[in-house]
């Protein structure tokens, strides 16, 4: 664990549900467990003898005697075990090793599965979403048939717990895991919130509502979303309050229009004054959700004249929520605090997605609060130390000064991440494939920003030896840096009054960021910028790489300006395109350019804001815009970047049934984990119902193959990329077999910013062998394409037959590819 305390955040969101008591299925006296046999973590390749038996189909309940390979070497064998009458298994065999559990049931039936402390259940062979990290609020409606019922558990942490309940109803709004605005008193307005409806029913929930009501507000009714049979998900509802009442107000949520009438669910909103930190909620433009931020807003009408409040981004650590990390601040009189959620308590580790929500959330809240755009800042603690540094190199022209607070530098220095010593071509892809998290490399784009880093010289979670390894990365070329080291301090550490005031509220950390502030671009002379992708990042100051030569390589470009001569002087590593703001310039119709040891003038029309640049075999010339289909900052990959833009999960019907009941349960593992582990929403839909010609911009999934899904042709037919049963081509390429597993992405037809990415296979097998890919883990990296064989669960990465890059104009020849 690398958060800091876990705090209470739900005062006030108390939920009430009026349902009657859910009966508790019994669970047999027995089980079976066996210890971790898998190599996983953040790798893009996970190593599983056991996964390989399902895959492959030969995988069968335990029984005495029963050993499965280890990935280190030797075998583990199943052990039988007595299941306490809780469900809860503890010990070593549950930190990644498996429980199996057979249930009898007396008759077909639908149970709520309430599982936690598990990364994965398996239930009659289908997956189902995981509880890693115990929350305790992940419900999953599950078939039972007659007879026995064959349950898999992995486990995470230590520590599984099973519970099977009846449903109340066949659909109906659950207490669990809502969110939440908080209201401010006197303010009367409309909010979002957000409830899991539960479709216990084997028919999808079509036409229904959600009606909000409750003492001080106006009654609202908004329409659900379809929901797949035997699934949840998370349905946004709006509260619209007349801003009378204080302390707490009721609102009481009903499902109307499913297949029964449903009890209502009752949360508790807070009713909190102006000066007092909030929770602001929103939808997100990642997936439509309702998401929220807090916010510690400053102190209203003291000292600021007429000059407007700064603005202080801060990133929590793990198993903190968002309100928890404002809440640990004192309210400021010149700055507004606001704390995004990374999506959840731990999330996506500031990084991929919680790197979108942390850049949202900046976004929507200087919208909010309209502060000073020159004073904007970035710390955090711990998890969100890391986040500081990452977020900080990535984007160094949004902040005046980062204060990474217990901080560790990337997931190789700490957190599992693959270091591929050595590596081969394959590793080499997949190295490069996670290179947006090197903060190392990306370092020196905090040249000219203030950086204090804090941290306690016994820190017994993140070691201090972090800090010390970016303070030596900084001294080669940093002016402005300071590394304070608290003596005896360790990971949570502060004044007795406040336990963590000190690591995140620290006087000194404000008294920089009070100093300092973003420069405009037109003053600015210099600019020295590395983007390891530019749909990541493309832009500091005046300068915009739009294409690399080599993708996921550093892209360097150290550039100096000089306004009154209209000249450009540097040098680049591996940049393709790049743009150059002509703003603040001299009058002229000319630019001198010596770029790369070349020297040249460039023509430009007068009212010309941009020079575009592109760099051939011969170097630099002046360019027109890039084209849409193009790789550049609005889509260039890798493969998870196509899981945005509201994407849509299209799961094939044209299959064998075989091949259509795995369309379906992947689809829905995938909106499961993506509700648990980014409280997100997300719309799954039939091939036969999905409309390319419609909401060109949203980003689209496709589960199955070019044979299996009906969408494939209006999507992929261009693509050099083909997959069908038995066979796997790439640009002339051809893999025979059925237990291929492909993942890969391109443009989306009639979109400059869309993708489709695909999750897919050339059978049974190679279907079902993609449940094992991380792609919501986030620093396991992947590439564009990955085509991998079942074999890999046994050997690793030797199982892979194809990774790479597409290049800038999405073609085969122009990326890099490694084949075995």
């Amino acid at each position: 664990m690398r958060g800091l305390r876990l705090l209470a955040v739900l005062a006030g969101a108390l939920t009430a549900c009026g349902a009657v008591a859910q009966e508790t299925l019994p669970l047999p006296d027995k089980a079976w467990v066996i210890g971790p046999i898998g190599r996983a973590g953040r790798n893009a390749i996970v190593q599983d003898a056991l996964m390989h038996q399902l895959v492959t189909g030969t995988w069968r309940p335990p029984v005495a005697g029963d050993t499965v390979a280890r990935a280190s070497g030797g075998e583990r064998a199943w052990k039988q075990i007595t299941l306490p009458a809780n469900g809860s298994v503890g010990g070593d065999e549950m930190a990644g090793g498996y429980l199996y559990v057979c249930l009898k049931s007396p008759a077909e039936r639908v149970a709520i599965l309430e599982a936690s402390g598990h990364s994965l259940a398996i239930v009659n062979g289908e997956p189902r979403g995981g509880d890693p990290y115990g929350f305790g609020w992940l419900r999953v409606p599950v078939q039972l048939k007659q007879g026995d019922n064959h349950l898999l558990f992995q486990g995470a942490r230590g520590q599984v717990r099973v519970a099977l309940r009846q449903p109340t109803a066949p659909a109906y709004v659950d207490g669990a895991d809502p969110t939440l605005p908080d209201l401010v008193a006197g303010k009367r307005g409309k909010h979002l919130g957000a409830a899991l409806v539960i479709n216990a029913d084997g028919h999808w929930l079509r036409g229904a509502a959600l009606r909000a009501s409750g003492a001080g507000l106006s009654s609202t009714r908004r329409a659900v979303p379809p929901v797949p049979p035997f699934s949840a998900r998370k349905v946004p509802f709006d509260i619209a309050w007349n801003g009378s009442g204080a302390g707490s107000v009721k609102v009481s949520v009903r499902l109307e229009g499913g297949p029964k009438p449903s009890a209502p669910c009752e949360f508790g909103l807070r009713v909190r004054t102006p000066a007092q930190t909030r929770k602001v909620t929103f939808i997100s433009e990642i997936d439509g959700s309702v998401q929220y931020y807090a916010l510690n807003p400053a102190t209203p009408g003291v000292g600021l004249g007429a000059r407007r409040p700064a603005l202080v981004l801060s990133l929590h650590g793990a198993s903190v929520e968002g309100l928890g990390q404002a809440d640990s601040y004192a309210a400021k009189t010149w700055t507004h605090l606001a704390a995004p959620t990374n999506r959840r308590p731990y999330g996506f580790d500031w990084e991929e997605w919680g790197r979108l929500d942390a850049m949202e959330v900046l976004r929507l809240a200087t919208n909010d609060v309209k502060p000073d755009p020159s004073r904007i800042y970035l710390t955090g603690h711990s998890m969100g130390g890391h986040g500081t540094w990452i977020n900080g190199v990535t984007f160094p022209d949004r902040f005046a000064a980062i204060a990474p607070s217990a901080g560790w530098v990337s997931f190789v220095s700490y957190g599992g991440g693959s270091r591929y010593d050595n590596p081969t071509p394959t590793e080499e892809i997949l190295r490069r494939a996670a290179a947006e998290g090197d903060t190392l490399t990306l370092a020196p784009n905090l040249r000219d920003l203030g950086v204090y880093i804090l941290h306690g010289d016994a820190d017994d979670n993140v070691p201090v030896t972090e800090a010390r390894r970016m303070a030596q990365e900084l001294s080669g070329f940093h002016k402005d840096y300071t590394l304070y080291e608290q003596p005896g301090a360790g990971h949570w550490w502060g004044a007795a009054s406040d336990p963590g005031a000190g690591c995140v509220d620290w006087p000194a950390v404000f008294d920089l960021f009070a100093r300092r502030s973003i420069p405009a671009p037109e003053t600015v002379r210099s600019v020295d910028f590395t983007t390891m992708d530019p749909e990541t990042s493309s832009r500091m100051r005046w300068l915009t790489i739009e294409q690399a030569q080599r993708q996921m390589l550093p892209a360097r470009a150290r550039i100096r300006r000089d306004p009154a001569v209209r000249r450009f002087v540097g040098t680049t590593e591996n940049v393709r395109r790049m743009t150059l703001d002509l703003g603040g310039m001299s009058p002229g119709e000319k630019v001198t350019l010596d770029l790369d040891g070349g020297k040249q003038e460039v023509a430009v029309a007068a009212a010309s804001a941009v020079l575009t640049l592109e760099k051939g075999a011969t170097g630099w010339f002046q360019a027109g815009p890039l084209h849409a289909d193009a790789k550049g900052p609005a889509r260039c990959g890798p493969y998870r970047h196509a899981w945005n833009h509201r994407f849509i999960l299209v799961y094939g019907t044209r299959g064998t049934p075989e091949e259509n009941a795995w369309a379906f349960a992947r689809a829905r593992f995938d909106a499961e984990t993506w509700w648990y582990r980014g409280n997100g929403a997300v719309d799954m839909v039939p091939d036969t119902e999905f409309h390319a010609d419609r909401d060109r911009d949203r980003g689209v999934v496709l589960y199955g193959n070019a044979d299996t899904n009906a969408a494939w042709s209006a999507l992929l037919s261009a693509s050099p990329v083909q997959v069908r049963r038995g066979s796997a081509t790439l640009d002339g390429r051809t893999w025979s077999g059925e237990d291929l597993g492909c993942l890969f992405m391109r443009p989306r037809p009639g979109s400059a910013v869309a993708s489709v990415a695909v999750v897919g296979g050339t059978g049974p097998a190679g279907m079902k062998l993609t449940g094992r890919a991380p792609i919501f883990v986030s620093g396991a990296g992947l590439p564009d394409l990955l085509l991998w064989s079942a074999e890999s669960l046994l050997k690793g990465v030797s199982g892979v037959r194809a990774a790479g890059f597409f290049g800038n104009d999405w073609s085969v020849a122009g990326g890099e590819f490694a084949y075995q």
